[in-house]
C-alpha cells in the first residue's frame, strides 16, 4: 500500500486502529423550555472542561504539538461555535444533539472555505466528539491501549490523539487522509515517529495484522518476511541511535557551519527549546501567545511573553514572526468573520487593514522585551506581497533599532526577490504556504498530497532562486517550514545556500546528523540536480542516490 511518507523510519508490529465513536445524532428527544437554562449551563461546562483538557496537554508539549493544541482549544473556546450551540438548545434541542448540529454547520462552513480552513475540519468533529462524551458522562475519545508496540492507523487522528502519542508504544503511524504539512505529520515529525499519510486501501488491513511500514518509501508491506524485516529495523534502530548521539554544533563533513535554530511559541515552550542543541529561535510564533485573548493585550502584557523567549536564549538570536492571524489562526481580535476564502484573505501583515495599530503596537512590546536581555531580536512579517509593503515594515522595525526581514511565502515576493533583498536586512521560506500557493492545491487534502510536497520542482526553483538572491545580496536567507525539519531536504537547502534552518527542536538532531554525513559539495550538487527533476518522486530519489544518506 502506498502514500505519502513525511517522517522516514521503518517499523514492524501489529496494527491497531484508532476507532472514532460513531458521532452523535442530529435530532432527538425534544427538550423541555424549563430545562433550557440547566442545559445551557451543562454545555458550558462540558465544553470548559474539553478546553481545560487541551490547553493542560499543551502545557506538557513543546514545539509544534503544543501549538496544534491550543489552536484546537480555541476551536473549543469559539463564541461564534458556543453560540449556535445555545440557540439550538434555546430552541428546544438537547445538549449533544445541539453541538452535533452546531458544529456541523461549522464544518459545511470550513468545508465551502476550503484550504487551511478545511484542514481544520478534523479537529472540529474531535472538539464535537468530546464535549458530547462529557455531557453524556462517558471518557473522551482516545488512543487505543495496547499491550506491545504498534503501527497506529487511522481514516485521520485529530491533534489531541497525536500529541499523546507514546513513541516506545505507537512505532509508527498511517493515515488514509491528510498530507504532508497535516496536523498529524507536523506531529510526528516532532515525536520522531515514521508517518505515512494518504494511503490508499489502508482499510483492507484488520486489527492485529502484521506490516513493514517504510516512512521513508511512503509504504505499508503486508506479508513480509519476518528475518528481513527485523533485519531492515535493526539497521534503522542503529540510525536512530546515531541522531541521538549527536551534537552540535552543525557542520557539513567538510566542516561548512549550518546554522540549526528552533521553532517556538511561547516562554515555556522556548525554555524546553534552550535544552536542545539550536543555536536560536529561528521562528517566535507570537500569535500562539494569545489565540484565546479576545482584545488586544497591553503592550507590557506582550513584553512580558516576548522577554520570556529572550531570556530563554539569551546570548543568541531571536528571530520574532509578527502576529500571522487569519485562517487556521484565528485570534480573535484580528480576525475577520466569515471571510469566504480565509487563506487567501485578510492574515498576516493584511491584518493592518482592519487594525493599522497591531504592527506599531507589537514592535514597542519587541523592542520594550529585549531592554535588559542580552538578545539578537530579528524581526519579519508575514504574507508581505508588494515591495510597499516590504519597505513600509522595514522602516517600522527599523526605526525601533531592531534588524528587519521578511516572509517569503507568496510567489509574488519570491518572483521579485532581487527587488524585495534590497528593502530588508534578511528573509526566512515559510515553505507550508508557498507550496500551497505555488501549486494551487490544499495542503490537507489527501487527494492532492503529491502536490503539497516541497519536493515539487517549482517550489525548490523558487526556493532555490531566493536563496541565490541572499549570497548576491550578501543577505541572510532562512527557511522555517516543515520542508527544514526534513534531512534529505534540509541537505538540499543547504546545497542551495540556505545559511539557517528552524525547526522543532526535536528535528535538531535528525537534521544536523544528516549534516555530519555528507559534503557541502555534495549538498550543492543535490541542490542542482532536483531543481530539473521532472516530478517530485525524481527530485527525491535523485538527492537521495546524491547525497548517499544511511
Amino acid at each position: 500500500m502506498e502514500g505519502t511518507g513525511v517522517v522516514s523510519g521503518l517499523a514492524y508490529a501489529p496494527v491497531a486502529w484508532v476507532r472514532r465513536p460513531e458521532p452523535p445524532s442530529l435530532t432527538g428527544p425534544e427538550l423541555p423550555a424549563d430545562e433550557v437554562e440547566t442545559a445551557m449551563e451543562q454545555f458550558r461546562l462540558a465544553a470548559d472542561a474539553v478546553v481545560e483538557g487541551l490547553e493542560h496537554r499543551a502545557a506538557k508539549s513543546e514545539g509544534d504539538a503544543s501549538e496544534v493544541l491550543k489552536m484546537t482549544a480555541g476551536l473549543a473556546r469559539d463564541k461564534a461555535w458556543r453560540k449556535s450551540v445555545n440557540r439550538h438548545i434555546k430552541s428546544g434541542v438537547q445538549p449533544v444533539n445541539a453541538v452535533a448540529k452546531a458544529t456541523e454547520e461549522f464544518v459545511n462552513l470550513f468545508l465551502k472555505a476550503g484550504g487551511l480552513m478545511a484542514e481544520r475540519v478534523t479537529d472540529l468533529r474531535d472538539i464535537r466528539d468530546r464535549v458530547a462524551a462529557r455531557l453524556e458522562g462517558r471518557p473522551e475519545p482516545g488512543l487505543p491501549e495496547p499491550s506491545e508496540p504498534v503501527v497506529l492507523l487511522a481514516d485521520d487522528l485529530a491533534p489531541v490523539d497525536t500529541a499523546g502519542l507514546d513513541p516506545e508504544l505507537f512505532v509508527a503511524l498511517a493515515t488514509e487522509l491528510g498530507g504532508p504539512t497535516s496536523h498529524t505529520a507536523i506531529i510526528a515529525r516532532q515525536l520522531g515517529i515514521p508517518c505515512v499519510v494518504a494511503v490508499g486501501k489502508m482499510n483492507l488491513l484488520e486489527e492485529g495484522d502484521v506490516v513493514l511500514l517504510d516512512g521513508g518509501e511512503g509504504t505499508l508491506r503486508l506479508g513480509a518476511d519476518p528475518e528481513q524485516a527485523k533485519a531492515l529495523v535493526k539497521q534503522d534502530l542503529e540510525r536512530r541511535e546515531k541522531i541521538a548521539a549527536w551534537s552540535g554544533p552543525a557542520r557539513t563533513k567538510d566542516g561548512h557551519a549550518v546554522q540549526l535554530l528552533a521553532n517556538v511559541q511561547d516562554p515555556a515552550g522556548a525554555a524546553r527549546a534552550a535544552q536542545s542543541e539550536a543555536e536560536g529561535v529561528g521562528l517566535f510564533r507570537t500569535e500562539l501567545c494569545f489565540l484565546g485573548t479576545a482584545t488586544e493585550p497591553s503592550i507590557d502584557n506582550q513584553a512580558k511573553q516576548y522577554r520570556g523567549v529572550f531570556e530563554a536564549f539569551a546570548g543568541h538570536k531571536v528571530v520574532v514572526r509578527t502576529l500571522d492571524s487569519g485562517s487556521d489562526k484565528p485570534v480573535p481580535f484580528a480576525t475577520l468573520a466569515d471571510e469566504p476564502n480565509p487563506s487567501l484573505g485578510v492574515r498576516g501583515i493584511r491584518t493592518l487593514r482592519i487594525n493599522d495599530g497591531l504592527l506599531s503596537n507589537q514592535l514597542d512590546a519587541i523592542k520594550q522585551a529585549t531592554e535588559g536581555v542580552d538578545v539578537e531580536a530579528w524581526v519579519m512579517c508575514p504574507m508581505i506581497s508588494t515591495l510597499p509593503e516590504a519597505r513600509d515594515v522595514t522602516r517600522q522595525i527599523r526605526a525601533r533599532g531592531l534588524k528587519a526581514g521578511i516572509m517569503v511565502e507568496v510567489p509574488s515576493t519570491a518572483l521579485l526577490i532581487d527587488q524585495f533583498m534590497n528593502e530588508v536586512d534578511f528573509v526566512s521560506i515559510g515553505t507550508n504556504d508557498l507550496t500551497q500557493y505555488v501549486m494551487a492545491a490544499d495542503r490537507l487534502s489527501a487527494n492532492l498530497a503529491d502536490f503539497t510536497t516541497p519536493w515539487q520542482p517549482a517550489v525548490l526553483n523558487l526556493m532555490a532562486r531566493v536563496a541565490e538572491a541572499g549570497a548576491r545580496k550578501g543577505k541572510p536567507v532562512g527557511v522555517c517550514g516543515e520542508a527544514a525539519a526534513d534531512p534529505l531536504m534540509a541537505c538540499v537547502l543547504v546545497g542551495m545556500g540556505m545559511t539557517s534552518l528552524s525547526m522543532a527542536a526535536g528535528a535538531i538532531s535528525a537534521v544536523g546528523a544528516a549534516l555530519s554525513e555528507v559534503t557541502l559539495e555534495q549538498c550543492q550538487a543535490a541542490a542542482r540536480a532536483v531543481i530539473s527533476a521532472f516530478d517530485d518522486e525524481q527530485a527525491q530519489n535523485t538527492a537521495r542516490a546524491i547525497l548517499n544518506l544511511s
